[in-house]
């Protein structure tokens, strides 16, 4: 399933179709189509004028709101290429991405002006800033309500296949932050191929889906802004994770469909009876970022009456790559069948295929597989079997083609949804004068999914080691995601023979510790 035409040729069409139609629904405005369409067309224009060639890169900084989809919209009109900031990382961090991905240009909410002046220090390849809300003048270039007045721009030649349109950071076990370069024709094909199996319904009598996830995030991007405008829906954007601020959105909105991560689900079930029934108008939920605690799922749907879809998919691959049918039937613990065009096999640890019921890496081929990661082509190489995307998750196929994950194959942790890598924390730790050795493992928790546990020896000379202020350390070089929960010390890491850390005794531990019978 592949699009000859790019994403802006495909909303401005769905634009057209649908003029009159909401595409956003806020608590300050509803923004139809037409509306969307004009805002994103001005910053487009806005971009070209100050010089931002097709092609070049731009930081999207931004929460949850109407301001992120305009801007995410403009950028690609304008021909460039879409570098979202997860909110969570410390300026060094931020800087790194955009050094990385060479941007030139940065559009940044008022409420991180503070993180993004200090990220700006380090980026001086960022010559034009565009600033959301109220950003002192001296800091910006232009503010996006000035650009979103502007005329229409001339369209750009854009390469649906080939030209990226966004670049989205993950990290592999090194711990460094790796670009998936993901062209216009990625993100239509999973796009296109997610509303086909949720069946969604444009229209002013269609679906509103209620987007909480980080719209940095690869699966609140594709799932709730992509999804719904390319075929005529609306999303409601919601900028925190607030149990009742959900409800409230969803109940003035009348939201149709759900997109969560495992911990939120086990979240809402906090929420009271009258806010419980603001939930009358959603048909079907939507679970992925980790695998839901069948628990919860069951006990969400019972209260709510609603029926939670489980997926999966990586960055790399648009991300969606599989999800139950809401016609059904709908299998315990699954991650559901491929999507339409994609295909999805188990690998040995030589790259040959294994027969269903065998345990092995899943590996994705189709259109919303990644280019490759930017300017690595060594790790690109790596990922991949021929033209087989290796996810890098252990998993198995029933017979009747349905994907179930049993592990992660390395050592990422996903804390309510997002990765977590041992390695970063690990070095930031091992930095402070106090630390010998460091290990970080990830550890079940029954409403964030894992959560990062430390282990830490002293160095010679520091008995007295304080590990409050070793959380304060870590609480100024790390995101709020990354942040330890707990640090444990020891008095030696375990090693094997040849030096190396043992890991997998460190979970054992955690187990034992958790009352866990460990054969």
């Amino acid at each position: 399933m592949t699009s000859s035409r790019t994403l802006p040729q495909l909303f401005r069409h769905t634009a057209k179709c649908f003029a009159g139609t909401p595409a956003i629904l806020t608590q300050e405005r509803t923004w139809t189509y037409a509306d969307l369409d004009d805002a994103s067309d001005g910053m487009a224009a806005g971009l070209i004028a100050r010089g931002i060639a097709p092609g070049e890169r731009v930081g999207l900084y931004c929460p949850n709101g109407a301001e992120f989809v305009c801007c995410y919209l403009g950028i690609l009109k304008a021909g460039a290429c879409v570098v979202p900031i997860n909110l969570l990382l410390p300026p060094t961090a931020i800087a790194f991405v955009l050094n990385d991905a060479g941007a030139r240009a940065i559009c940044f909410h008022a409420a991180f002006a503070e993180q993004t002046a200090a990220a700006l220090a380090e980026t001086p390849g960022v010559t034009v800033r565009v600033g959301i809300g109220p950003v002192a003048p001296e800091m910006v270039d232009c503010r996006l309500d000035d650009l979103t007045m502007a005329a229409a721009p001339p369209a750009p030649r854009i390469d649906p296949d080939q030209d990226p349109a966004v670049i989205l950071y993950t990290s592999g076990t090194t711990g460094r932050p790796k670009g998936a370069v993901l062209t216009h024709a990625n993100l239509a094909a999973n796009a296109t191929a997610v509303a086909e199996v949720l069946a969604v319904r444009p229209g002013a009598d269609g679906d509103r889906l209620l987007v909480v996830l980080p719209m940095f995030h690869a699966f609140a991007a594709t799932v709730g802004i992509l999804t719904p405008l390319l075929v005529g829906a609306a999303l409601v954007p919601v900028a925190r994770f607030d149990s009742d601020l959900i409800a409230e959105a969803i109940g003035t909105h009348r939201a149709t469909i759900f997109l969560g991560v495992p911990s939120l689900y086990a979240v809402l079930l906090r929420l009271d009876d009258t806010q419980v029934a603001r939930w009358g108008s959603v048909r079907l939920c939507v679970s992925g970022g980790a695998a839901m605690p069948e628990a919860v799922m069951q006990a969400f749907e019972t209260r709510f009456a609603v029926p939670v879809l489980e997926g999966d998919g990586p960055t790399e691959c648009g991300p969606v790559t599989c999800v139950n049918r809401p016609a059904g039937p709908r299998k315990p613990r699954s991650v559901g069948p491929a999507l339409p065009g994609v295909e999805m096999r188990i690998a040995d640890s030589n790259g040959h295929w294994l027969p269903d019921g065998e345990h092995g890496e899943v590996c994705v081929r189709g259109p919303s597989v990644m280019r490759g990661y930017w300017n690595l082509p060594d790790e690109t190489q790596a990922s991949f079997y021929g033209d087989w995307f290796r996810t890098g998750d252990l998993g198995w196929r029933d017979p009747d083609g349905w994907f179930y994950l049993v592990d992660r194959i390395k050592d990422l942790i996903i804390t309510n949804g997002m990765n977590v890598y041992p390695r970063i924390i690990e070095e930031v730790l091992i930095r402070h004068p106090d630390v010998a050795e460091v290990a970080v493992v990830g550890e079940p928790h029954p409403l964030h999914g894992e959560i990062p546990v430390a282990y830490v020896t002293a160095a010679p000379g520091h008995d007295d080691l304080d590990l409050r202020a070793l959380k304060a350390w870590c609480r100024s070089r790390l995101g709020r995601h990354e942040l330890p929960r707990r640090i444990e010390r020891i008095d030696a890491l375990p090693k094997n023979a040849a030096g190396k850390i043992l890991k997998r005794e460190l979970r054992r531990a955690g187990e034992h510790e958790r009352g866990v019978r460990v054969p």
